[in-house]
């Protein structure tokens, strides 16, 4: 952590490459051991050996040492009856019931209701010529349209949005955030259960294969994690490459065509997701260059990865990666993001950037670039506030 991880990212893994290579010795919080991998190789051949660089939280060689608060707990994890902390078959099992949900989810109806929260929130602020997209568009759209998909009542939202970012920041909050979701996740299975809708959750509840009550809890818990705040990042992070980036500037107002290309270029230059734990060594091992004893924890570096000297190809005349998808911002392998889930964040995220600038096409920022703060997690990389202005506006009033 530290400012410069937040202020001049690209120059730390520079830093890191240079002094340490593609996999990188650190400490997370209370001095615990762990490697970090930012060789876009290296990373490779971790996501894709399952069998050497299992997800299995019980072979951590660290357990012993963690005290019972220690604030990643909940972000390592532990086994537990979840897509996120299964292995094998198990894992696969999982998997099939969380596809299943997701694959239910109407695709036209995902980008009516994402138009719809879009417009109800755009309502809120555009008399006011100004407002911060962090809180006040890119948080709530997202997690307002997850919770529609999933079952959630409206209600629910401003108490998942608190609890989530608690717990994604990893900080003196991230317990109590977890504890605080995991309630509302409990509820709601117990409310489908006797009550199913037309929701993921419902369909999760439906699939043939039957799960413990905890198990649905926890995989409710998963999907929503890990919908939240990356596709809110993946807005927040789009919105203010178009207005600083000048490949851009020429294009905001001109049409849509940009957008994909911005979405995309983010998913390698500013992707959400920066550091995912992890992979744990089964045996003793070499990785670029270093010695990985078993039980050794090993944090993806999705962001150093895609920032690879090695792995870069030339960019295409208009400087953008275009149709380049080789990225890491999904994770890879057997463990990576399912592909509905992808395509569901993709819907959310570019509806959501389509309407806001289709609604306020002079959108601008209201500070100096340089004068924008990430959010303060190691892990996910977002604005913490993203200002702007644009032109007074009547709202659409629930057209």
């Amino acid at each position: 952590m530290g400012p410069r991880f937040h202020t001049d990212l690209e120059a730390v893994y520079r830093d890191m490459r240079r002094d340490h290579g593609p996999v990188v010795p650190v400490t997370l919080p209370g001095d615990v051991p762990a490697w970090l991998v930012i060789g876009y190789r290296e990373l490779y051949q971790v996501t894709a050996d399952p069998v050497l660089f299992p997800r299995d939280q019980g072979l951590w060689n660290q357990w012993d040492t963690l005290p019972e608060d220690w604030p990643l707990r909940p972000m390592i994890g532990t086994r537990q009856p979840s897509v996120y902390f299964t292995v094998g078959e198990e894992h696969r099992r999982h998997l099939a019931m969380v596809q299943y949900a997701l694959e239910s989810v109407d695709r036209i109806g995902l980008r009516r209701t994402t138009e719809e929260m879009a417009d109800r929130l755009i309502d809120s602020f555009c008399a006011a010529g100004e407002t911060e997209i962090v809180s006040a568009y890119a948080k709530p759209l997202t997690l307002l349209t997850l919770a529609r998909i999933l079952g959630f009542p409206d209600s629910d939202g401003p108490e998942l949005i608190r609890s989530l970012t608690d717990m994604a920041d990893g900080g003196p909050d991230a317990l109590a955030g977890f504890e605080h979701a995991l309630a509302l996740m409990s509820r709601l299975v117990a409310r489908k259960q006797t009550a199913p809708g037309p929701d993921a959750l419902s369909a999760m509840l439906a699939h043939p294969e039957e799960f413990t009550d905890e198990a649905y809890v926890l995989n409710l818990m998963a999907l929503t994690s890990a919908g939240f705040l990356p596709t809110a990042d993946w807005i927040g992070n789009s919105v203010r490459l178009m207005l600083t980036d000048d490949r851009f500037a020429a294009s905001l107002t001109g049409g849509r065509h940009s957008i994909p290309e911005a979405m995309n270029e983010v998913l390698w230059e500013d992707t959400p997701t920066q550091i995912l734990a992890g992979r744990w060594a089964a045996r003793d091992t070499r990785l670029g260059g270093r010695t990985i004893a078993r039980g050794d924890m090993l944090l993806l570096g999705l962001a150093g990865a895609n920032g690879d000297p090695a792995a870069h190809t030339p960019h295409s005349a208009n400087g953008l990666r275009n149709s380049n998808f080789a990225h890491f911002a999904f994770s890879h392998g057997e463990y990576q993001c399912p592909f509905p889930a992808q395509e569901l964040a993709e819907i959310i995220a570019r509806t959501g950037i389509e309407v806001l600038l289709d609604r306020l096409p002079d959108l601008e920022l209201a500070v100096a670039p340089r004068a924008l703060a990430r959010r303060p997690s190691p892990f996910l990389r977002g604005m913490t506030v993203l200002p702007v202005r644009f032109a007074t506006t009547p709202p659409y009033g629930g057209r």
